[in-house]
């Protein structure tokens, strides 16, 4: 019996139960399926799927079909908390590689695949945990075990991000990287093998914070590979720590550059170079007398506190674990004197104006407070809270206090970080996104939203539940802090089920589902850029004429006037883009005819709509050559040559379905308008650009 469309997993979620699962269920949390298998081959039929499995065993007795392949853009949940216990799975198959011909393989990982959470084994005599080949997918808090071979091998011209497993009882390697592999390699854990890690070939990965402990060899370096080393330990292998072949030359530190890795207590040698290259080292620590071949070492005093993994005894398996990492890599957090971070521990408004302080260096702000009463010169903090309220990150209470000792609640430091940073946007409408939006202070609801739509929120367990009155923690500070530096883009962006995603809440029209302008719509409709229709809907495919196409332009760009005014004949006082019309012509975006009418119920054609953006704009053609790109060429009106060459270079222009296509004389429909009028705020500098197929090169 066929599931009913009522019993298909909603959005893109799958779960799975191998115990109580049946492949002939929909998917749901009530009716997971049975294999992952089968989950697998459903998650290819929609976009960036979900697939969670429930604690148990996957191997083909359950009926699993190994290798087991994770398809693009999916990612595969099990338990990340506590790095995939209970989440087994287990298995081999057969995969030709088309670098290394055919290997025993349980996993293979396509590009922006991510597989978190889960235990993985292939016990068979050369067999491998995961294989990724040119691609870019995550693997992560993950154990990989009793594997015949290699916990991960990575080949070809991937670029993946190995973060925080445990890899143990490997035959060969932990993690093998060949051919042109490069990538991030970090917070590993890789022990039992005989290389804990091997690099080969023209690799030249990020390999950082990990531990290598108990192998034959901790890492193994050879040919022309290229790795950057930094912040790992490495230490109780059985011959060497580092042993370097061949013409390899790993990033090791230097003069200017303390690199921060540990190698102490290995067997024979902490750093053995039989290279043909003298290795610089700067910023590590070894034993002197455990070193063998040519080592040039540059003299750097470097804090105890940044020399091997950035890490602390208390996060390892904290939800928050990898942000805090990350930041401490960044030098904006320490820990305390016993090695712990204290992630769940309150923070007091006064740490939080140091964290901030330490964290932007932003312009003062005219008028701001110079002191607070009960922050007096002699405090700790003195320096730190008047630099953060300086820069608009924090304010006092009425009566002139401070009140340094108090527990920050989770409110106040979002609506710090919205208010200091200056960050725009957030429709109201982004709070339904919490059960307990009724709990968040009247001044606080604007710079929630705008939290929320900025990614900057997060919430453990439940990221439906705000709790916007609780004190803060360290690990939720830390949280919030590296998203609003991704926002700033000074950070990279990390995936965790606990940031609260705006998409399911952001304002949408009733027409625009799966419509190639449905991104851009999205994200004008959550900035209160653009509205509908009473019924709803947006009606991206109807054609624009000049007076709806001005009242548009205004609203999103309101641009400045360059000339003065003018009366059309065909414009009254009382015409309802009265208004839009005016501030559009002395803009420079529209002008009107010779014979002074505007003619505003006129069709607009796509050539108008780029001659219109680069005369308001005031660009300029920088190659007049690469409008050939268009197969249409021939089409464009030879007065519009400069100004679509002039669009190319800012990147306005917009093309569906053939971006090939430029269709100049196209009437012009409201979704054309909408995406380039998006594109010229982009070109501004005023929202972040959205990756669309019709969009750019």
């Amino acid at each position: 019996m066929k599931p009913s469309p009522l019993d298909i997993a909603p959005m893109t979620t799958f779960y799975v139960d191998p115990a109580n699962g049946s492949d002939r269920g929909g998917g749901t949390h009530q009716l997971p399926f049975k294999t992952l298998t089968h989950s697998l081959r459903q998650a290819q039929t929609v976009t960036d799927a979900v697939i969670q499995l429930a604690a148990g065993n996957y191997n083909t007795t359950t009926g699993e079909t190994f290798p087991l392949v994770i398809p693009e853009g999916v990612k595969v949940v099990g338990a990340e908390a506590s790095q995939g216990k209970g989440v087994n799975l287990r298995g081999s198959g057969f995969y030709d590689s088309p670098t290394f011909r055919r290997q025993n393989v349980a996993l293979l990982l396509h590009d922006r695949a991510q597989l978190c959470g889960v235990t993985i084994s292939n016990p068979a005599e050369k067999g491998i945990g995961v294989w990724v080949e040119s691609a870019s997918p995550l693997l992560r808090r993950s154990t990989i075990a009793h594997c015949g071979s290699a916990g991960v091998v990575i080949t070809g011209t991937s670029k993946p991000r190995i973060q925080d497993n445990r890899i143990f009882s490997t035959g060969s390697t932990a993690i093998f990287l060949r051919r042109q592999a490069k990538g991030e390699i970090q917070r590993n854990h890789c022990q039992q093998a005989s290389y804990g890690i091997t690099i080969s070939d023209d690799c030249a990965p990020l390999v950082a914070d990990n531990t290598l402990s108990h192998n034959q060899v901790g890492l193994y370096i050879s040919h022309q590979a290229l790795p950057v080393l930094r912040r790992n330990r490495i230490e109780e292998n059985k011959l060497a720590g580092l042993l370097l072949k061949d013409r390899a030359r790993p990033d090791f530190g230097g003069v200017q550059v303390a690199a921060g890795n540990v190698l102490t207590n290995n067997g024979r040698y902490d750093v053995q170079n039989e290279s043909r290259i003298a290795l610089q080292s700067g910023g590590n620590t070894f034993d002197s007398q455990r070193v063998k071949g040519e080592l040039k070492i540059a003299k750097l005093e470097v804090a105890a506190s940044l020399m091997g993994p950035a890490q602390f005894h208390d996060v390892g398996n904290h939800w928050a674990g990898e942000f805090i990492s990350a930041l401490v890599v960044q030098q904006l957090l320490q820990g305390f004197p016993d090695g712990s971070f204290r992630p769940d521990a309150p923070l007091t408004r006064a740490e939080y104006a140091a964290l901030l302080a330490k964290s932007f260096n932003l312009p003062r702000k005219l008028g701001t407070i110079r002191a607070f009463r009960d922050v007096p010169t002699t405090f700790w903090g003195y320096d730190a809270v008047l630099k953060a309220a300086q820069m608009g990150f924090i304010a006092g209470y009425e009566d002139g206090s401070f009140r340094p000792g108090q527990p920050l609640t989770r409110v106040q430091a979002l609506v710090a970080l919205v208010n200091g940073l200056g960050l725009l946007g957030g429709n109201q409408a982004l709070l339904q996104a919490y059960n307990d939006r009724a709990l968040i202070p009247s001044y606080a609801t604007a710079a929630i939203a705008t939290a929320t739509e900025k990614r900057l929120v997060a919430a453990y367990p439940d990221p439906q539940q705000l709790r916007p009155m609780e004190p803060v923690t360290r690990g939720e500070v830390a949280v919030f802090l590296h998203q609003a530096l991704v926002a700033v883009e000074r950070l990279r962006a990390i995936d965790s089920r606990y940031l609260v995603d705006p998409e399911p809440h952001l304002p949408i029209f009733t027409d625009v589902a799966g419509h190639w302008t449905e991104p851009f719509l999205r994200r004008l409709a959550s900035l209160s850029l653009i509205s509908g229709f009473s019924d709803g809907s947006f009606r991206p495919d109807a054609p624009i004429n000049r007076a709806q196409y001005a009242a548009l332009l205004v609203k999103m760009l309101q641009p400045k006037a360059v000339r003065p005014a003018t009366m059309f004949l065909d414009v009254s006082p009382e015409f309802w883009g009265y208004g839009a019309i005016a501030g559009a012509y002395q803009a420079g975006f529209l002008s009107g005819f010779p014979d002074h009418t505007f003619h505003p119920e006129q069709q607009l054609q796509r050539i108008h709509l780029v001659v219109s953006l680069v005369s308001g704009l005031g660009l300029n053609a920088t190659d007049e050559a690469a409008i050939e790109r268009y197969e249409d060429v021939a089409e464009i009106p030879a007065y519009a040559r400069d100004e679509v060459a002039g669009a190319i270079a800012a990147n306005l222009i917009a093309s569906y379905p053939e971006p090939t296509q430029l269709n100049p004389k196209r009437p012009a429909t409201r979704g054309d308008a909408a995406v380039m009028l998006y594109q010229v705020l982009v070109h501004q500098g005023k929202v972040d650009a959205i990756d669309s197929p019709y969009v750019g090169d």
